[in-house]
């Protein structure tokens, strides 16, 4: 028998997104929406067969496009590209949640799949009622269940818990458990999306080791991040999506290089031209990075007076507007976040910004930073209400290390940042 656990071929899914071409978030009444009815049911009817119906208030989108691969059992698979790319989408095409619009999808074995917080759960249900229905979906039987049911509970943390309804856990909570479930409950496959982000890096560090246990057990593990140290420590095979279609499939810093080049800025600043939409309260238009001048440039040496750009407009006024970025290195992922807020948290959230078009500008600490290339996404967000904007692009940097004395006499060391200290030291005299 053949060893292919997974064999996808010719895989596209196509989405049909609509768009309001007036009247622009005006309510309809109920006679408004009949009459519409009714004057589309009856053209079409009247229109010759055989002529297809134009929209132009409707558009094709192919989240995917022509995708084959096959896996082989026990193999640990790694799934990167930038945001929209189609990984979320094959995920769940490939747990069947998402029915593909054309191609083939062969899988022999149950799937166990963990793609957003609260996946299979119902919410009036307690966590130990969950426990059971979610290894029933899987198709084990109460005895399996009950047999792993102990590992579950001591792996999520949550036995204090486990007979309140899974409505009031927290999101740390409630994927501690889920993915508890999923990686305990033997799934021939097991499929993991982003949510590990949710989880604190304890939890993470603990997710990423059971992931390896179950490939060394000879079950198949897809994995989708964005954290490329967790990608390469995981993973012995990475496939790289762009835009719905496949840009390579093969070993982990190979895939991971191609990834970084494809995107990349050269001149060291990423623009956002689309128009913002009605509803919209702040849109990000560029970042930037540029030298203690202002000069844009790509690469900057470890020495340099470097500063992070972040230009948005902000739409409508409002409070609490925060603007933040994260900086991510290959080797580690995310090596650190920053947001407006930080200066002083409280009194932020009760300032009022007015509609206009703002400039941050902030200094990064390269004394801390290694040699190597970085990668910056940005986002907006009123802290716990409500998201504002993700900006679509990455802007794409690298620093060199040509002076600091660790470069001077060649040391290699380990971490991902790279900080000069004081030491002092003292003889201790008897």
């Amino acid at each position: 028998m053949s060893d292919t656990i997974i064999k996808v071929e010719n895989l596209s899914k196509r989405f049909i997104i609509g768009h309001q071409s007036e009247g622009v978030g005006r309510y309809k009444s109920l006679r408004e929406s009949i009459n519409n009815s009714v004057s589309s049911l009856v053209e079409r009817f009247s229109k010759p067969s055989g002529k297809a119906n134009f929209n132009a208030n409707q558009e094709e989108f192919w989240a995917l496009k022509d995708i084959s691969f096959e896996i082989k059992q026990g193999e640990r698979v790694g799934i990167i590209g930038r945001n929209g790319a189609g990984k979320s989408t094959l995920l769940k095409v490939l747990s069947r949640i998402t029915e593909p619009t054309a191609g083939r999808i062969t899988i022999r074995g149950r799937v166990a799949s963990l793609l957003e917080v609260g996946t299979g759960f119902h919410p009036e249900l307690t966590g130990r009622e969950n426990i059971f229905l979610n290894g029933a979906i899987l198709g084990m039987s109460k005895v399996e269940i009950t047999r792993k049911f102990d590992e579950i509970v001591d792996f999520a943390e949550v036995e204090k818990f486990l007979d309140t309804p899974v409505k009031r856990y927290s999101s740390g909570m409630y994927v501690r458990l889920a993915f508890a479930v999923a990686a305990h409950l033997e799934p021939e496959i097991l499929v993991v999306d982003e949510v590990l982000a949710v989880g604190d890096a304890q939890f993470q560090k603990k997710c990423l080791g059971k992931m390896e246990d179950v490939g060394r057990q000879g079950r198949t593990v897809f994995f989708v991040s964005h954290n490329m140290s967790a990608i390469v420590s995981l993973c012995e095979r990475v496939i790289l999506l762009n835009r719905g279609q496949c840009l390579g499939d093969g070993e982990p810093t190979k895939m991971i290089s191609k990834y970084l080049e494809h995107g990349k800025i050269s001149n060291g600043e990423v623009v956002d031209v689309s128009e913002a939409s009605s509803e919209k309260k702040l849109k990000i238009r560029k970042l930037r990075i540029v030298d203690e001048l202002g000069r844009v440039s790509p690469e900057f040496n470890l020495q340099d007076n470097v500063f992070i750009e972040v230009h948005y407009e902000v739409l409508k006024p409002g409070k609490g507007y925060n603007v933040g970025f994260e900086v991510n290195s290959v080797e580690h992922g995310c090596i650190f976040t920053s947001a407006a807020m930080d200066t002083d948290p409280l009194a932020f959230l009760s300032e009022y910004t007015n509609v206009g078009y703002y400039i941050a500008r902030i200094k990064l600490p390269t004394g801390i930073m290694r040699a190597g290339e970085y990668w910056i996404k940005a986002t907006s967000a009123i802290p716990l209400v409500e998201v504002l904007d993700v900006f679509g692009q990455e802007l794409y940097f690298n620093i060199i290390d040509i002076s600091s004395p660790v470069a001077r006499i060649g040391e290699g060391r380990n971490g991902c940042t790279l900080p000069i200290l004081a030491w002092e030291i003292v003889e201790k005299l008897n």
